[in-house]
C-alpha cells in the first residue's frame, strides 16, 4: 500500500507576508483553523485550541519557520493515538498573490485509518476555505 499523503493546493489573493500571518500568528490562525497560544515560531510548542471550546484540539513542535516561504510543524490529533505527523506549508509568488501548498505525512496507514485520514483530508478542504474567506475579506476591505 502506497503510503497516504495529503497534498492541497490553493491560490490567494494576499502577499505572501499577509498569508505568512494567517499561517503564523495566533489571532489570524483562530479566523480559519485553530488558536495557537503564540505565534507560530522554529522550536516553539505547537498547541492548537478550538475557538469556542478552548479545548487542546492539536499538538507538536515547530520544526521550521522560514518567513514568508516554508513552515513545518509535527501534528497530533487525539483520534492518531501515539502517531505523529508532519504538515509542511510552502508560499510561492504568483502573479496576483501566493500559491500556498500544504503537504501532511506521516499520518496513520492501513484500512483502519482510513477514515481518519478522510476527516483530516476533509478537515483540510474546510479549513482552507475558511481561510481564502477570511483572508480576502481582509485584503480586499
Amino acid at each position: 500500500m502506497t503510503n497516504a499523503v495529503l497534498q492541497k493546493t490553493i491560490f490567494l489573493r494576499a502577499d505572501r507576508d499577509t498569508v505568512w500571518a494567517y499561517l503564523t500568528e495566533p489571532e489570524r490562525l483562530a479566523e480559519w483553523f485553530h488558536k495557537p497560544d503564540c505565534t507560530l515560531t522554529k522550536g516553539s510548542k505547537l498547541q492548537m485550541f478550538g475557538t469556542t471550546s478552548g479545548d487542546l484540539l492539536i499538538w507538536g513542535e515547530v520544526r521550521e519557520a522560514r518567513a514568508p516561504e516554508y513552515l513545518e510543524y509535527t501534528f497530533a490529533v487525539k483520534p492518531m493515538g501515539d502517531a505523529v505527523s508532519l504538515v509542511r506549508w510552502t508560499l510561492t509568488p504568483v502573479a496576483g498573490g501566493t500559491k500556498l501548498s500544504l503537504q501532511h505525512e506521516g499520518l496513520p496507514q492501513g484500512a483502519d485509518a482510513f477514515g481518519l485520514i478522510l476527516a483530516l483530508d476533509n478537515g483540510w478542504d474546510e479549513h482552507f476555505g475558511k481561510m481564502r474567506t477570511a483572508l480576502h475579506e481582509t485584503v480586499d476591505a
